[in-house]
């Protein structure tokens, strides 16, 4: 089913509360995996989808990967907290092109270790798009070493997004037992398909309505069964 392969994402800075319960009422219906917010909207949208099957997940040390481990660790705890089920961090992009692989893996594990802790499903965004080759395998192996369930490729603010090429590589590394998560640029269902084909577990989309529908034939998506979704959180 392709909507259960979509974390439905809206990750812009001026995201208004009736764009979140936009896409709240959208995840339901269509039986996306997660929502995709960032952190201030964990709360809202875990309340929204509190009698859903639809997970919130959210993002940490994000865009840029550049804050301190410690905070990184804080970030997650409390995401947690306010009912994330799942989080897709950021690497420190710069310690990885410096040769710093122990930061890179400390920093990894300042969220993959509460996470696990908490049953939470972890992702780690490489931003393949700053990354030689060799540095996306040592990234990617870092990730695995660390623990982590998937690698991801990007977060949709850097230079580029989710490529074939990337997700391919991706895959080769971490192997089977992990997961990857095409994101950035993945506008349709031919996209969708295509990370898959490369190795994608998970795609990470702002079109996932879009790629639902056009994977019914191109026909208007018929609504599943009503699912309770909280008209109001807070």
């Amino acid at each position: 089913m392709v909507s259960g392969l979509i974390d439905h994402t809206l990750l812009k800075p001026d995201a208004t509360r009736p764009e979140m319960e936009k896409l709240c009422r959208e995840a339901a219906e269509f039986r996306f995996a997660t929502v995709c917010v960032n952190p201030a909207w964990v709360a809202f949208c875990a309340a929204q989808l509190r009698h859903t099957p639809v997970g919130v997940c959210t993002v940490v040390g994000f865009p840029l990967g550049a804050t301190t481990s410690d905070v990184k660790n804080y970030e997650t705890r409390r995401v947690i907290f306010d009912g994330a089920r799942e989080v897709d961090m950021v690497i420190n992009i710069g310690a990885l092109k410096s040769g710093d692989v122990r930061t890179v893996e400390r920093d990894i594990e300042a969220v993959t270790q509460p996470c696990r802790d908490a049953g939470v499903v972890s992702k780690v965004i490489i931003e393949a798009a700053y990354l030689s080759d060799e540095e996306k395998v040592t990234a990617c192996t870092l990730a695995k070493a660390a623990g982590a369930d998937f690698v991801k490729t990007s977060t949709g603010f850097g230079p580029g997004g989710a490529t074939v090429a990337d997700v391919a590589l991706m895959r080769r590394v971490v192997g089977a037992d992990m997961g990857v998560k095409a994101a950035g640029g993945v506008r349709d269902l031919e996209g969708l398909k295509a990370m898959v084909a490369a190795g994608a577990t998970r795609v990470g989309a702002s079109a996932g309505v879009k790629i639902v529908q056009q994977s019914r034939s191109g026909e208007p998506a018929a609504p599943a069964a009503p699912v309770p979704v909280l008209k109001s959180a807070y």
